[in-house]
């Protein structure tokens, strides 16, 4: 062997994979999500212009209920980052699990943003 092998972990693999087929435009930001073993973001990207158009995640001041359970939680700021985009006139939207299963938190906070009334 030449070279250096790098170590990457399950998780990194499963991100590449993720984000090589999906890309935001400014008509179809990417809704990326990021999970804690705490907490939970959300984020709409445009990726041609590399901005963030908006955020929310269980620390914004909207949704500093920290007797709330994850799930809760995680629906929650689905319906917070939904209304932010709403707001913003962006109703479609690509959504980036960003590695992760399409399970329990995750699942939530796109159910959560669907039933918002995002599209995607």
């Amino acid at each position: 062997m030449n070279g250096i092998v790098k170590n990457i972990s399950g998780w990194e693999r499963r991100k590449a994979r993720v984000r090589k087929r999906v890309k935001g435009t400014p008509e179809r930001p990417r809704l990326n999500v990021y999970r804690s073993n705490k907490h939970i973001y959300a984020q709409l990207v445009d990726d041609t212009a590399s901005v963030t158009l908006a955020a929310a995640s269980t620390k914004s001041k909207d949704l500093a209920d920290a007797k709330a359970k994850k799930l809760d939680s995680a629906k929650k700021v689905g319906e917070l980052i939904a209304k932010i985009a709403h707001g913003k006139g962006i109703t479609k939207v690509v959504f980036d699990r960003n590695g992760y299963l399409y399970h329990g938190r995750i699942k939530a906070l796109a159910e959560g943003a669907r039933a918002a009334g995002l599209n995607f």
